[in-house]
């Protein structure tokens, strides 16, 4: 299985000249910063999504909610470990040599990668990130996936993997965070609970959203603070003075 794709006739090929084909015509300047975002500005984006939706959920969630959300969110960069170990055994079972070592022509913006293509070590923690993110929030989930997507496309335009490589990381990514979800949240859930109510590491998963004043009143009364009685106050007065 030492290839997937070796001719120009196959499609896969075709469609990663087309895309690599864009490096050729485009202006040196943005092939450099096609070379830095698909090989770190889009993983630094996703982690930059990853912090702000825990941000957002541990302000505005209420206290369960957090707890369920945050379990979410350390699941998600779990996902994309566990998918990346994976990988390493498909990669050399699979065995398949990156594309510029069997076709010419190519412009490859990276130099240097000498391990196998088949799948996409960066298509597959993407998605995997992405997917669990999608676990805890959609919205963010969903614009994690979209940088997942042009990483994938990064990675066939600077022509260090074909087209077939990134569909396989995404599929794999997909699979363990969808597969292992309910495992892993179902072992998180309990720790980020205990997490929470820590005095030192709660403000971590608590909420901070304010107390509505509805249920700032039956604190009061739970905790032995008299509520005002029908008939005092400026009433009172009257009944005193006669």
């Amino acid at each position: 299985m030492a290839g997937l794709a070796l001719d120009g006739s196959n499609p896969d090929v075709s469609l990663l000249y087309d895309i690599n084909g864009l490096a050729k015509s485009a202006p040196t300047w943005f092939d450099r910063v096609m070379e830095f975002v698909g090989e770190y500005g889009i993983m630094l984006g996703m982690v930059l999504v990853v912090l702000w939706c825990w941000w957002s959920v541990r302000r505005r969630g209420t206290a369960d909610d957090s707890v369920t959300a945050v379990a979410g969110i350390v699941w998600a960069p779990l996902a994309a470990g566990i998918a990346l170990l994976i990988n390493i055994p498909i990669r050399g079972f699979v065995e398949r040599p990156r594309p510029f070592k069997d076709h010419q022509g190519l412009d490859v913006l990276v130099a240097g990668k000498t391990d196998f293509s088949f799948v996409s070590d960066h298509a597959t923690m993407a998605m995997a990130l992405a997917v669990g993110l999608f676990v805890a929030n959609r919205k963010f989930g969903l614009a994690a996936i979209g940088l997942a997507l042009l990483e994938g496309f990064c990675r066939v335009y600077m022509g260090v993997h074909y087209p077939t490589d990134v569909v396989g990381g995404f599929a794999l990514g997909t699979a363990i965070a969808l597969l292992l979800a309910p495992l892993a949240m179902m072992l998180l859930t309990p720790l980020v609970a205990a997490v929470s109510r820590s005095d030192r590491f709660g403000r971590l998963v608590r909420s901070r959203r304010p107390v509505p004043v509805a249920a700032a009143g039956s604190r009061a009364g739970a905790f032995g603070i008299p509520e005002p009685r029908p008939g005092t106050g400026g009433d009172g007065e009257k009944d005193l003075a006669a």
